[in-house]
């Protein structure tokens, strides 16, 4: 006797009774459009050296290249712009998180999806979930099953939700009848082009990840100058063309204020404190100086002559990284010259110095 999967609108149920915001199904078959705008984008080296779904594209683009049984994608999307909530003080010493990583949100996405998981397999058939994950392109199987449509700046949106919502999938073996992608697009509107601090959205629907600051602020290496100044009071992550975006901008002033997060506070703690802070983020390597390097660039955003002290101390650094950064900002809040100038006498590392000579010159 063969096994009977469960309805997709038992799987909707138990998924919608879980917390997520939108469900849907559709066909395991590859996403070969994708796969080409993934090759051409990594072909113009608009990925950044950035892996994920661009390390492999073929695979990232079909789901059977990892489950070869693979029939259906079961796509939920969980919405995690709070509906209340007390922001942190703002004033110039405290900086922001992109709101997707206020706090695990995946957690709950990934608990609702074991739910449909769970009556998969009791039913006998495969599941297996994928969730941030680079073996799919979530937001496509995501615009096949209906959940919203691509938007100019490359995120799924969706009607009830706008771009605030995050994405995953159960690969199943079960045959789901697919609900049909939504037949809605941005129309004329390109609101979320102008709004990018760098110009990273460089046509609709295209993302150069180079210029990207959500992306730069979680990249190993050295934030390059031009771009420090744009990535502002950012800590991790960008929502700017998020809230450019009509149909995420019109849910802002009903949700909570972004939280703001004391930076010298966090400069200040020990590395695993720090990184158990943020244990939710991807930080390269697992590296607290990759975190450290945003938060210097942020005080030297801030204006604060209070960040003098801290930041002349990141001048003697064992990380070069971190040295260059620290110089930065003192070039830019115009303090501690005296300080620059000791450091770039000390400087053995020539790109080291090169940076500090221009901070130097910067504060002049």
């Amino acid at each position: 006797m063969e096994n009977t999967p469960p309805s997709l609108e038992t799987l909707r149920s138990i998924l919608l009774d879980a917390g997520c915001a939108a469900v849907g199904a559709a066909s395991a078959a590859p996403f070969e459009s994708v796969r080409s705008n993934l090759e051409e984008r990594k072909a113009g080296g608009m990925h950044g050296d950035m892996h994920f779904t661009f390390g492999d594209p073929a695979r990232s683009a079909d789901i059977r290249r990892s489950f070869p049984w693979a029939a259906s994608l079961l796509v939920a999307g969980y919405a995690y712009l709070p509906a209340s909530g007390s922001p942190g003080e703002d004033n110039p010493n405290h900086g922001r998180i992109a709101r997707f990583a206020t706090e695990d949100h995946y957690r709950p996405l990934r608990a609702a999806l074991t739910f449909a998981v769970q009556a998969l397999r009791e039913a006998g058939c495969e599941a297996e979930m994928v969730v941030d994950d680079n073996r799919l392109v979530d937001r496509a199987a995501a615009v096949r099953a209906g959940l919203g449509w691509w938007g100019k700046n490359t995120m799924v949106l969706s009607p009830a939700s706008g771009p605030w919502m995050l994405l995953g999938s159960v690969v199943t073996d079960a045959v789901l009848e697919p609900t049909k992608p939504m037949v809605r697009d941005c129309g004329t509107c390109s609101a979320c082009l102008p709004a990018c601090p760098t110009g990273a959205l460089v046509e609709p629907g295209v993302l150069d990840a180079r210029l990207c600051l959500a992306h730069l602020l979680q990249a190993p290496g050295w934030i390059p100058r031009k771009l420090r100044k744009a990535s502002g009071d950012r800590i991790y992550g960008c929502d700017d063309c998020l809230d450019a975006c009509p149909p995420g901008n019109k849910l802002l002033h009903i949700a909570a204020a972004t939280p703001r997060y004391d930076l010298l506070e966090l400069l200040a703690l020990s590395d695993d404190d720090l990184l158990a802070r943020f244990d939710h983020f991807y930080v390269p390597r697992r590296r607290a100086s990759y975190l450290r390097r945003n938060l210097l660039v942020a005080l030297g955003n801030s204006g604060n002559e209070a960040a003098a002290g801290p930041l002349v101390d990141y001048l003697g650094s064992d990380d070069p990284m971190l040295r260059v950064h620290a110089a930065w900002a003192l070039g830019e809040l115009g303090l501690e010259r005296a300080g620059l100038e000791a450091a770039v006498v000390a400087e053995k590392d020539d790109d080291v110095r090169a940076e500090i000579e221009a901070a130097l010159a910067a504060s002049a």
